[in-house]
């Protein structure tokens, strides 16, 4: 163990460890990482750490519990380097990123619900509901090359109907199609959307995936309240940073 704790509230290793959850080895880990700011070195070369240390031990865990511990120490790294208002930007864009996220599940949430009251109220199809590639990718907001892809993913199945093998959406493909896009502005991979859509074919309807969503909007209100502790943390570091 390096030595012991001395009258100017300095932390040893060990104390620092205690202090703020992580084990000795994380702490020297995240010291070389560039994550916390540099210990200093006692006469017997023992790091010294400071109460600084145990704020920006805090803000990692806060930060990595919000955008993943990858992204969290590359950012702490940053904001240790940056001006104070490029520093301020960096934080505020995580903030903007998981709101972004937060509209597009709402979003996704939205769209599945209209869906499923589409289905509720299903009439019999006729030929005139069925719409070419260029009408669907116009109605949804994609390109005619985006639905290409999902027909080769087996997520969309169209008709073919010429010679020529122009594709046919039936009322089933478009819903298919709108799922899709629902799901995938919402971050989905084609893996969880192909799975998805295999269970709306079987059972035919969208009460699992829409149960999902909710799932994820509860784990992106922890991800931002875990920000938003982690940012007055962060915000203590930089004023320290400014007074020093």
């Amino acid at each position: 163990m390096e030595g012991s704790t001395t009258g100017d509230r300095s932390l040893t290793t060990a104390s620092l460890a205690s202090a703020s959850g992580y084990s000795p080895q994380q702490v020297r880990d995240l010291e070389r990482l560039g994550v916390i700011p540099p210990a200093t070195r006692a006469p017997n070369n023992y790091r010294r750490f400071t109460p600084r240390h145990v704020v920006a031990l805090r803000a990692y865990r806060g930060l990595a519990a919000a955008i993943g511990p990858v992204v969290a120490r590359r950012t702490l790294r940053e904001v240790r380097t940056l001006p104070l208002d490029q520093a301020a930007a960096v934080v505020s864009a995580l903030h903007v990123d998981l709101t972004r996220l937060r509209t597009q599940a709402l979003d996704a949430v939205a769209a599945l619900r209209t869906i499923r009251s589409e289905t509720d109220s299903y009439t019999a199809e006729t030929s005139a509901d069925a719409m070419s590639i260029g009408e669907l990718a116009e109605a949804l907001g994609v390109r005619t090359s985006t639905l290409r892809f999902w027909e080769r993913e087996g997520l969309v199945l169209p008709e073919r109907v010429t010679s020529y093998g122009a594709r046919r959406y039936p009322q089933g493909a478009i819903r298919e199609a709108r799922i899709t896009a629902a799901l995938r502005a919402a971050g989905y991979g084609i893996p969880a959307v192909r799975g998805t859509l295999e269970t709306v074919r079987e059972l035919g309807d969208v009460d699992a995936t829409v149960e999902a969503l909710q799932g994820r909007l509860t784990d992106l209100a922890h991800r931002m309240v875990a920000l938003v502790a982690a940012g007055a943390d962060i915000a203590a570091l930089l004023g320290d940073a400014e007074r020093g």
